[in-house]
């Protein structure tokens, strides 16, 4: 019997499509990858893959998770099996220096970032950015790993030469300009089968790229942000976003073979949209969704199903 495979190595993240798909009587299986074995003679399974893999697995002590997942998408697309986010998907989605390349070639603004391996790369990196504010982060990231706010250089000096410094997983340390937008929110845009499914406005408020299943929440050792107001919800579903910018995000995900995705922006006081991350292992928040009467999970449940029956 055919089956709709989903490739991960977080139950907690995945669990909410395994009941969707319940729900709508889908076979499934789920191949949990934070370690395995990988027969190269054997041939996969006939059915549907659907990886969920993610760059912050090394996090949750599955360190080889994302290196022996692509091997297996490898096999797996060798022998013509149809994935959904598959082999393309898995290397954007643990670099964001190829996602910010990808961008670009796609006429797609992101914010003007260096790569640097090395504490002294990274401080001769940050002299570059002449003054102004400007941000950390991991190259392989995930839950807002290794983000940081620096006004001056002085503060990153600071932290780069402390205990608190975070050494990225990859080596990478991305030195990036810091987007000031009028209020204190970034937007991200789901998208299923490739099209686009609905934006969420997201507080930022106590830090930066918060993840809605978790709502991780990254502080800022030398830039303390204010306190959160109980009563203003993180994540909010807007109502009838429409933007020219979809219509990029679109085209960026049919080139590069991605069909589930959540892209997260921000505009600057001019309005000018800045695109600074691509999740291919997005998550939805629930509150969100039952507030809106929108849910992203069923969304993808139908959307597999409707491939498999293909």
């Amino acid at each position: 019997m055919k089956k709709v495979y989903v490739i991960h190595e977080n139950s907690e993240w995945t669990i909410h499509l395994t009941k969707r798909l319940e729900e709508l009587e889908v076979p499934y299986e789920e191949w949990h990858l934070d370690q395995g074995t990988l027969d190269l003679s054997t041939e996969p399974p006939e059915g549907i893959f659907y990886s969920r893999m993610s760059a912050s697995s090394h996090t949750r002590d599955h360190r080889y998770a994302a290196e022996f997942t692509a091997q297996v998408l490898g096999w797996l697309e060798a022998h013509g099996r149809k994935v959904y986010n598959g082999s393309r998907a898995l290397q954007l989605e643990i670099s964001k220096v190829l996602q910010y390349l990808v961008l670009n070639k796609h006429g797609i603004r992101t914010p003007r970032t260096v790569a640097a391996v090395g504490k002294e790369q990274i401080l001769e990196a940050a002299r570059t950015f002449e003054g102004k504010a400007f941000i950390t982060k991991h190259n392989r990231a995930g839950k807002g790993l290794g983000v940081q706010l620096f006004q001056t250089f002085d503060a990153l000096r600071l932290y780069v030469e402390s205990p608190a410094f975070e050494e990225p997983v990859d080596g990478i340390t991305l030195i990036q300009e810091y987007i000031q937008a009028p209020e204190s929110f970034i937007t991200r845009c789901e998208f299923v089968g490739g099209r686009f499914v609905y934006a969420v406005k997201v507080d930022t408020s106590e830090g930066f790229e918060l993840c809605p299943a978790d709502a991780c929440q990254i502080g800022d050792l030398f830039c303390p942000v204010g306190e959160e107001i109980e009563e203003k919800p993180k994540f909010q579903i807007i109502e009838g976003f429409n933007d020219p910018i979809l219509k990029k995000y679109e085209e960026f995900l049919s080139a590069n073979g991605i069909q589930i995705a959540g892209i997260e922006f921000i505009r600057n006081a001019n309005d000018e949209i800045y695109t600074y991350d691509i999740n291919s292992n997005t998550n939805y928040n629930h509150e969100a969704e039952a507030k809106a009467g929108k849910y992203g999970m069923l969304e993808l449940a139908k959307y597999l199903k409707a491939e498999l029956d293909k």
